[in-house]
């Protein structure tokens, strides 16, 4: 068995407008992670779990006309499961159908990163893992982000930040940002990523969220 993870960046056709709400499209999603899904024939089916202000998202899952059925499972205040049944087009089912051939296993969940990308790995066979890899389409952008490793889920709790989350955190851990007492800002943060405060606090923000979450993800 061979293992890699991988990170997608779908564009146009192949990132469906429910999608891109929860990969960096809706900011009041803080997470979302596809857990489960299943396009074997149409309609498509997903199981999601989102953190944030899902119930923004229910409003909008309820004035989708790609929506065909849906349903909200609360875990916390901030925090649900969410089935969701639709159609979705030919070239965004072709690209899940892709890592699904031969030997291929994709290993849940699929992360749906802040900047419209996600990430997930995949196991199977080297050649079988090769040719989904070469049969990703032009129009998707691909990064192998791992290949190998002794386990075949995220190694912690940073596998799951995205890269500009991970940047802010260590330039707020390098600075001071989390010394007690603090001796760096947002500001201070910002101009070391080279981005608004607005933005660098953000991406802190959903850093913190992820890394507090998962204390308690049991």
């Amino acid at each position: 068995m061979k293992r890699v993870r991988i990170t997608l960046d779908p564009r146009g056709a192949y990132a469906p407008p429910i999608y891109e709400r929860l990969a960096g499209g809706a900011d009041y999603i803080e997470r979302a992670r596809i857990v489960n899904w299943n396009v074997s024939d149409p309609p498509t089916g997903f199981l999601f779990r989102l953190e944030g202000e899902y119930r923004r998202f229910e409003r909008e899952l309820a004035e989708s006309s790609m929506v065909s059925d849906y349903e909200v499972l609360p875990i916390t205040d901030r925090a649900c499961y969410c089935f969701l049944e639709g159609e979705v087009s030919t070239a965004a089912r072709s690209l899940f159908e892709n890592f699904t051939r031969g030997s291929l296993m994709t290993v849940p969940p699929i992360e749906c990163n802040d900047d419209g990308t996600n990430t997930f790995s995949i196991v199977g066979t080297e050649a079988d893992i090769q040719a989904a890899v070469d049969g990703v389409p032009d129009g998707v952008g691909v990064t192998l982000e791992q290949v190998g490793g002794k386990r075949v889920a995220t190694d912690s709790v940073v596998g799951r930040l995205s890269e500009r989350q991970r940047e802010a955190v260590v330039a707020a851990f390098e600075l001071g940002y989390y010394d007690v007492p603090r001796t760096a800002t947002t500001e201070d943060v910002a101009r070391e990523l080279d981005c608004a405060t607005a933005t660098a606090a953000e991406h802190l923000q959903k850093a913190e969220s992820t890394v507090f979450t998962s204390l308690f993800d049991a």
